[in-house]
C-alpha cells in the first residue's frame, strides 16, 4: 500500500469555502492571459475591465470564453452589458498597457466609465457597438454565443464568437503573430503580473487544424 507523501498538503476541495478555493486556483493555474474587455451598456456607457479567467475554446469558428464572477450577488458591469447586448471586444493586454489595464479593474459605479476616468483612447468597432482599445495590438470583436452558469451560481462562462480580428502590423506579418514583440501580460497569484520569460523552442508534434 502506498504511504501518503508528507511533503504534500492535501486539502478537501469539496468542503472548501469560496475564498480559499479562489486563492488556491489563482495561485495554481498560472500564468493566465488577460482579456481586457470593452462593452457598452444599453445607455451607451463604455466599460473596460480586465479578466484573467479567459482563453480560446474553439477555432471553427473562432471562439473565446471568459469566466466572470458575481460581486455580492450582483452582475459586474461587463457581465451585465454582455448579457443585455450580446456584444464585447477582447483587447489583448500588454506590458505597455499594464498600468491602465490594472487601473480599470477598480470598482466604478455603473453610470461611470473607466474609459473617461483613465483617458483610454478608443477605436470604433466595425460590426458591434462596443469600441476597441487603441493601444492594444490585437482586438477581437465578439458576439455572445452562449452563457453557462457554473457551480453554485457565482460564476458564469461567457462564450463569444470572434467576428473580426484587428491585428497591428507591429506584431503581425500577414500570417503569424509575433508573441515576443507583442509583450503580453499574464496574471499570477495575488497581486502579481508577469511578462514572457525565458522561451524554450520545441518542434510541433501535431499538425495544426485545417
Amino acid at each position: 500500500m502506498t504511504q501518503p507523501d508528507s511533503s504534500f498538503t492535501t486539502l478537501d476541495a469539496t468542503t472548501m469555502d469560496t475564498a480559499t478555493a479562489y486563492r488556491l486556483l489563482v495561485g495554481a493555474v498560472v500564468p493566465r492571459p488577460v482579456a481586457w474587455i470593452t462593452t457598452r451598456s444599453k445607455d451607451g456607457v463604455v466599460n473596460a475591465a480586465p479578466f484573467s479567467s479567459y482563453n480560446y475554446v474553439a477555432h471553427s469558428p473562432p471562439m473565446v470564453a471568459v469566466n466572470i464572477g458575481s460581486r455580492d450577488g450582483q452582475l459586474k458591469d461587463t457581465a451585465r452589458n454582455i448579457t443585455q447586448t450580446g456584444e464585447f471586444v477582447v483587447n489583448v493586454a500588454t506590458f505597455e498597457a499594464m498600468e491602465l489595464m490594472h487601473g480599470s479593474a477598480a470598482e466604478y459605479p455603473p453610470e461611470a466609465s473607466e474609459i473617461e476616468a483613465l483617458g483610454i483612447e478608443l477605436i470604433p468597432s466595425e460590426r458591434i457597438a462596443p469600441p476597441r482599445i487603441a493601444m492594444s495590438p490585437i482586438q477581437m470583436e465578439c458576439r455572445l454565443e452562449r452563457a453557462i452558469t457554473l457551480g453554485r451560481g457565482l460564476n458564469t462562462l461567457y462564450i463569444g464568437e470572434v467576428l473580426l480580428f484587428h491585428i497591428s502590423s507591429t506584431v503581425f506579418d500577414g500570417r503569424y503573430i509575433d508573441s515576443v514583440k507583442m509583450r503580453p501580460i499574464s496574471r499570477l497569484g495575488g497581486p502579481l503580473y508577469a511578462e514572457l520569460g525565458e522561451l524554450h523552442n520545441r518542434p510541433q508534434l501535431q499538425k495544426p487544424p485545417k
